[in-house]
């Protein structure tokens, strides 16, 4: 399969879970049936200044942020951090996480994978 940039879904939506502003998310592969059925995201997602992704566990998947620009706050279980760029995070199956963005926006590849 080869995707064109202008072949690429966007959606600029409100923040999910609970969250604060607006976020767009730019789908590199559309859900399940892209991925082989093994995840149900994988996408540049842009947190803009001001917006937060809430607080969320996953549950039989798993999520993976890397940060490729911007700076906010990452909430890793209740461990807080600074958001820098070249920064991976990754929440496991059970586990809580948000991302803030301070400042300027945050673009990040997003990919959530099935645990089970």
């Amino acid at each position: 399969m080869i995707r064109r940039s202008k072949d690429k879904e966007s959606i600029t939506k409100p923040a999910p879970f609970n969250g604060v502003g607006e976020i767009t998310v730019r789908s590199l592969l559309n859900g399940p049936d892209e991925m082989e059925n093994k995840g149900r995201v994988f996408a540049h997602t842009t947190v803009y200044p001001g917006s937060k992704i809430g607080l969320h566990t996953h549950n039989s998947d798993a999520e993976t942020y890397y940060i490729l620009s911007g700076s906010g706050k990452y909430n890793d279980n209740g461990t807080i951090v600074d958001v820098q760029p070249g920064d991976v995070y990754y929440c496991g199956d059970g586990e809580c996480h948000s991302i803030e963005a301070i400042g300027e926006p945050i673009e990040m590849i997003a990919l959530i994978l099935y645990t089970t």
